[in-house]
């Protein structure tokens, strides 16, 4: 091999190396502010090189990068999981190579405007996707490095996104001046002005944060008391061998245990895990056994009530679907949802369906399509059925707890991982989160580590207290400012108790959206335009 493919290799190494890091190891998201320096340098020497083939660097880097990362989404699928890897790191390489484009039609700075505006733009419209997977979106490097990033609640995620990009830019950019000794032609006045820049774009929001991070006052306009509770139930057992009588009543036994150690008795939120039960058909919904238990042993504990995740059913006796996700049973249709289930004593049964569902395993995408060519498929090979058929609601919708009727949020599982999304839930009137869901298919990877993160991202962009369970793990009280206050260790069977402060202010991002992804997409948009027409006209020559 030449030397200079061995310096590309080497360089599109480091690339992956910084990228991935701040998904795996705590308090490294600055890494993500040069991770891309490398891979630009690389494609850069590719070129003067007139290599063949250049696309299989950035390539190598995308593939790398998300198997680093993701790679345990193979733990619940194997399928599902390569999939994501290649698919992902794909749509990656298609946004890099539309900028190699741009480079040999575009000159100076707009190539690299151009591809820092198309990657942001796509990260926000890869949120409203039916098949979407935005786990690696730039900003959520900063998970796990939140003291960094506490002006998210004026900008959300791609605002993280936004200053990865201005900083590897930056920093490219003072390199090739170096290198092409633009720089020892520049006055001292124009070296110290690029010098500052560049300091700005990267220590700026650090300081930023910090102020924001030390003035900031938590907002309470009042509290809840909640008992989260962790069963540790083996995923797989528990949808194949545990009865759901031995599940409630190891439920219960968690729940009569926190409440009896509680020393001001008063109203008490218990919240239980995503899918903690299968038995609620929605027809008749007071019928399910797990529900009359429930109900029975929260009356015994005055002003307690219960937030638990269910695998609801509704039944149809028609003779033609009710919906196309719905799939035959008996003589009629069931149709079946992940569900957030609000249970009180004295108060009708209130629920919530999850909306932003697992593609494959929970949601079916497009359809008209896909249906008819999954019930094919599942036919010939003898299976009832290959992908999930989860009807989730059109929007969010609160849950109310108490006589006071105090509206909360409930994120199920993978909806925490979407900003703008969880605003619809502050928009709606919600005082405090909730998260609640089920992350052992993974086993002990990096993948619940990453999931719990982007709830500590949720809390900034919100200004909301969270409370998040987790039937293995890891479950958590997390502040306004995203700290987590007390968690419970991964695969243990347990309960916390915390308080949730109330707050109904709405942050800049609640208010206002995504503007850096509106931003971004209209840029992108108008470069593109560009790039379109300069295709089209003959290039001049030097």
């Amino acid at each position: 091999m030449r030397k200079p493919q061995i310096l590309l290799w080497l360089l599109s190494a480091l690339s992956v190396l910084l990228l991935s890091l701040p998904w795996l190891v705590p308090h490294t998201g600055a890494l993500a502010l040069v991770a891309f320096v490398p891979l630009l340098c690389a494609d850069a020497i590719a070129d003067q090189c007139k290599l063949r083939a250049r696309w299989i660097y950035p390539a190598a880097v995308f593939v790398a990068w998300n198997a680093a990362t993701t790679f345990w989404v193979c733990n619940a699928t194997v399928g599902g999981g390569i999939f994501a890897i290649v698919a992902n790191a794909a749509q990656m390489l298609l946004v890099w190579l539309l900028f190699r484009l741009a480079r040999r039609r575009m000159r100076g700075v707009l190539p690299y405007i151009f591809l820092a505006a198309m990657w942001i733009a796509w990260e926000r419209h890869y949120f409203s996707v039916q098949v979407s997977w935005p786990w690696l979106t730039l900003g959520g490097a900063f998970a796990r490095s939140t003291r960094s990033v506490q002006w998210y609640e004026y900008t959300g995620m791609l605002g993280g996104s936004l200053w990865v990009w201005l900083s590897n830019l930056g920093i490219y950019g003072l390199l090739v001046a170096v290198s092409d000794g633009l720089w020892q032609r520049w006055n001292a006045w124009a070296r110290s002005c690029a010098a500052t820049g560049i300091i700005l774009v990267i220590a700026g929001p650090v300081v930023a944060s910090k102020l924001i991070w030390s003035g900031y006052e938590e907002r309470s306009e009042g509290t809840v008391d909640v008992v989260v509770l962790q069963p540790d139930f083996d995923p797989y057992e528990k949808f194949q061998s545990l009865s759901q009588a031995k599940q409630t009543a190891i439920l219960v036994d968690l729940f009569n245990e926190a409440l009896a150690k509680r020393t001001a008795p008063g109203p008490v939120l218990l919240l239980a895990p995503e899918t903690f039960t299968g038995d609620v058909m929605l027809n008749r919904a007071e019928d399910s056994p797990t529900l009359k238990t429930l109900r029975h042993h929260i009356s015994l504990h005055p002003g307690a009530e219960m937030l638990l995740g269910a695998s609801t059913y509704e039944l149809f006796d028609t003779r033609s679907a009710p919906d196309i996700l719905a799939r035959p049973y008996l003589d009629g249709w069931a149709l079946s949802h992940n569900s957030a289930l609000m249970l009180a004593p004295e108060r009708p049964l209130e629920i919530y369906h999850k909306s932003k569902l697992v593609v494959g395993t929970e949601l079916t995408p497009w359809p008209k399509l896909m249906v008819p060519l999954d019930d094919w498929l599942s036919k010939k090979m003898g299976v009832s059925g290959m992908m999930g058929r989860c009807k989730g609601q059109d929007g969010v919708s609160l849950l109310h707890f108490g006589q006071e009727r105090i509206p909360l949020g409930c994120a199920v599982c993978y909806e925490s991982v979407y900003g703008e999304y969880c605003t619809e839930y502050v928009k709606a009137g919600a005082q405090a989160m909730t998260i609640i869901t089920n992350d052992a298919w993974w086993g002990n990877t990096p993948g619940y580590k990453q999931h719990l993160a982007f709830a500590r991202l949720r809390a900034i962009e919100l200004r909301r207290d969270i409370a998040r369970c987790g039937n293995t793990g890891i479950s958590c009280f997390i502040d306004q400012r995203g700290e987590v206050l007390e968690e419970t260790q991964w695969w243990t069977r347990g309960s916390l108790t915390g308080l949730v402060h109330l707050s109904s202010e709405q942050t800049a991002f609640v208010r206002h959206g995504d503007i850096v992804g509106r931003v971004c997409t209209l840029v992108f948009l108008i470069l593109a335009a560009f790039l379109f027409v300069s295709l089209w006209l003959p290039k001049k020559k030097n």
